[in-house]
């Protein structure tokens, strides 16, 4: 069937938009968005995902006040409406690669926005993401990512904020193709063969950051293995490091490495501060000094992970209602460790079925962080502004000592 896509001459497949040319339910495409302010503690996290195989879109709206989380999870089928909104959500692309605006109108939950969204620096479009189990490829994935800034406003029961470019700074990604495996879509892992040895490493750490100081803006990624090195790795983000520093939108630099010296709560794997040591192209060594201005917030409550929504299911599975199933929830993340348990799946435990992120028995730390940054320039030069920063620990990680 034809869709509103159609009508650009863009194909790159002889089939409308429409189709997919992939049956796997792995197979979505989406984004994710990010407004938020250090003196206020305030992070706005929202997004949607298109799962064509499923014939959903699906998505979220989180709002983390130092520490108290809030989230409203939507979704219905999709072929019958091709536009992005889903019930009171919408997305509107006033110039692309640049300029969205996002909103949230009046629903049952207590959270509203209507939000500007403005690239300060162009998108960093992230080397291919490819992973393979036993000849098959689970991971294939485009994705870019871009610092940003954001305009309008945000209001949770009661409580309002006005949001101005000069004090709330934006993040974002956009992705699409083969992510990861997640159930209830994902088959059981009984009934394959074991997990194959595979001649690459895989990763046990994750660093992600997008930034705004001053100026200066960016995005850079760091990933390594259980020893800390930064290499090839068989993984749904795999890429050792890559990044790109601008100041302004025209004048850029292409980064080249990176090492970290993370500082972490005692007894924990809470990011505390950080300093991280870059070198760009040309020899020039940048230096950013992270300070965490609120307590992290957690993607188990958005609607990715199985048990995220309350029926066990994610926003790819079908909640009863073509047109719009809609939830929403509170957890109190102001202290870390916090109690955490998500939802049944087909009336099982999914305690640890997350995959990604820190949710172990029944409490889970948050892993997306709104700091503060001091950037110094090759020249000296330093500024100062915010950013967000998505720190994964897998299990053992040599470098800090984490068994």
């Amino acid at each position: 069937m034809l869709t509103p896509y159609d009508e650009f001459p863009v194909h790159q497949a002889s089939r409308p938009f429409s189709y997919i040319p992939s049956t796997d339910y792995s197979w979505d495409d989406g984004y994710f968005f990010g407004a938020f302010s250090a003196d206020e503690g305030v992070f706005l996290a929202t997004g949607v995902r298109v799962n064509p195989n499923t014939d959903m879109i699906g998505g979220y709206a989180m709002l983390n006040v130092r520490g108290q989380q809030h989230t409203v999870r939507f979704n219905r089928c999709w072929r019958p409406n091709f536009d992005l909104e889903v019930g009171p959500w919408r997305l509107d692309v006033i110039e692309p690669l640049k300029s969205l605006r996002i909103s949230l109108g009046e629903n049952e939950s207590p959270i509203a926005f209507d939000i500007l969204w403005e690239g300060v620096s162009p998108a960093y479009l992230e080397e291919h993401h490819v992973a393979t189990h036993r000849g098959r490829r689970t991971t294939d994935q485009t994705r870019y990512s871009q610092p940003g800034q954001a305009s309008g406003s945000i209001s949770l029961a009661g409580q309002s904020w006005a949001v101005t470019p000069q004090t709330w700074t934006g993040s974002r990604d956009h992705s699409w193709g083969l992510y990861a495996e997640r159930a209830p879509l994902a088959p059981k892992a009984s009934v394959l063969p074991p997990r194959q040895p595979s001649d690459l490493p895989s990763r046990a750490f994750r660093f992600w950051i997008c930034f705004k100081t001053g100026e200066v803006s960016g995005f850079y990624h760091l990933h390594e293995t259980a020893a800390g090195l930064q290499c090839e790795m068989n993984d749904v983000f795999g890429t050792p490091f890559g990044g790109r520093v601008f100041h302004g939108w025209d004048m850029a630099v292409e980064l080249a490495g990176g090492s970290h010296r993370i500082t972490f709560e005692p007894g924990t794997r809470l990011m505390k501060s950080a300093v991280i040591d870059l070198v760009d192209v040309e020899g020039g060594k940048w230096r950013q000094e992270i300070d965490v201005a609120a307590p992290p917030w957690a993607g188990n409550t958005l609607g990715y992970h199985p048990g995220s929504w309350k029926d066990g299911g994610t926003f790819f599975t079908y909640h009863g209602s073509e047109s719009l199933a809609l939830e929403w929830d509170s957890f109190d993340l102001s202290r870390q460790p916090a109690p955490f348990r998500p939802y049944a799946v087909n009336g099982e435990d999914a305690a640890n079925m997350f995959g990604e992120g820190s949710a172990v028995n029944d409490t889970i730390l948050g892993t997306e962080y709104l700091v503060r940054i001091r950037t110094i320039a090759p020249n000296g030069h330093v500024s100062h502004g915010e950013g967000h920063i998505e720190l994964f620990i897998n299990g053992a990680f040599a470098p800090y000592g984490f068994a």
